[in-house]
């Protein structure tokens, strides 16, 4: 019923890290490295104190409990059972006050148009079948002059080898497999979502790796890992 919003086979490649989610230098170590620029390049665009933010696609609940820290009221949407899992536990462990529910964007809008301040879609684009639908979803959630942030992976030679040669093979940062080149997004492809979905989008930016620190800050340089937002008329 659900499978034209999702893909099962990438639902199960992160199924199989779960347990990883909260590990620094596990299988997710970089969205450990990128999490406190998402989160700084969040807070700088739209307020978080008292907004109601949705999380899509939220895993073990990195951004999400790191937007509940500053002050926002969290939900975080995902498919993955074991996922969410590991997010309420540590969201408990913690004291963190978020909320999760096992669903999509395109199923949850149906219940929640107009319901937020902020949307986040972080990492997630480039696993979902039909981007330009799981955008409109998230555009439909949000209230008027609301926050669309996104972030996602440039479908370029560069990305191709950083990303996958790179970050699967070389450093094995990830497991091999985690990325699909052909999903990968052109700048100019969001544009054309946000676009659709009666999004402005406002800013575009890379996220660039320092090897020399093992830490990432944001740069002009698009070719691989970029982010933006976009706002609701």
């Amino acid at each position: 019923m659900h499978e034209a919003h999702f893909d099962p086979e990438e639902i199960r490649k992160f199924e199989a890290m779960a347990e990883e989610w909260w590990s620094p230098d596990g299988k997710f170590r970089p969205l450990h490295r990128i999490n406190p620029l998402r989160l700084d390049y969040i807070a700088e665009h739209a307020p978080l104190k008292g907004a109601r933010a949705l999380d899509v696609g939220c895993g073990g609940g990195l951004l999400a409990e790191g937007m509940a820290a500053r002050g926002a009221h969290v939900t975080g949407i995902d498919r993955s059972p074991k996922a969410l899992a590991v997010a309420r536990i540590h969201a408990e462990q913690g004291g963190a006050d978020v909320h999760y529910e096992e669903s999509d964007a395109q199923e949850w809008a149906r219940r929640h148009a107009g319901a937020y301040d902020i949307v986040t879609c972080m990492e997630v684009l480039e696993h979902v079948p039909d981007v330009p639908g799981t955008v409109a979803a998230c555009a439909a959630m949000l209230k008027p002059g609301g926050h669309f942030f996104f972030a996602t992976l440039n479908r370029t030679p560069q990305a191709f080898l950083k990303a996958i040669v790179g970050a699967e093979y070389v450093l094995g940062w990830l497991p091999r497999g985690t990325h699909r080149y052909a999903s990968f997004i052109r700048p100019s492809e969001m544009h054309a979502a946000c676009r659709m979905a009666g999004l402005e989008t406002r800013d575009v930016r890379g996220m660039s790796y320092r090897l020399l620190t093992d830490t990432f800050e944001l740069s002009d340089d698009l070719s691989v890992n970029y982010l933006g937002y976009a706002v609701k008329a």
